[in-house]
């Protein structure tokens, strides 16, 4: 059986269950805003996951693996890993918490910080590209719900 498409704009009592199940548009969103900007992480050498790591790095602040494993969305055997062939490339370091002696932060090199600036910079630039006829009060509402949704299946 051939289901047809509903067109742009349909009213949402017309449209398929996953047209309007909040999930399916939020990872839809997701793949295709990555997709979008993949070919530029892929060109500058880097893996999804290694461009999620040096981004949320690039703050200058040390994560712990657990808090890096949520924040890039991995698991933390797989992030282990990912930091030790990091380390090894030069990208990252890790270090003792200044605040807690036995725990150990993941931190941003110079070398992974020059590795990732230009992507950084072109991320903002897609970013506003695909923003763009947005008003800043929308993106501003977008931001502040997406982080509210976050925050909640963080459990806070």
């Amino acid at each position: 059986m051939s289901r047809s498409r509903k067109p742009a704009g349909a009213p949402a009592a017309e449209c398929r269950f996953i047209d309007g199940y909040l999930s399916y548009l939020l990872a839809r969103a997701s793949h295709t805003v990555y997709s979008e900007f993949h070919a530029q992480v892929q060109a500058a050498g880097l893996s999804q996951l290694e461009w999620r790591l040096l981004a949320t790095l690039s703050d200058g602040d040390g994560l712990t693996i657990g808090e890096l494993a949520r924040e890039i969305l991995t698991q933390q055997p797989t992030l282990t890993k990912l930091v030790q062939r990091m380390e090894k490339a030069g990208w990252v370091r890790r270090g003792e918490d200044p605040a807690d002696a036995r725990r150990t932060l993941v931190f941003e090199t110079a070398q992974g910080r020059a590795t990732v600036a230009a992507l950084l910079a072109q991320a903002k630039a897609h970013e506003t590209s695909l923003l763009q006829g947005f008003s800043e009060r929308d993106v501003t509402a977008l931001k502040k719900i997406l982080r509210t949704l976050i925050s909640r299946g963080d459990g806070g």
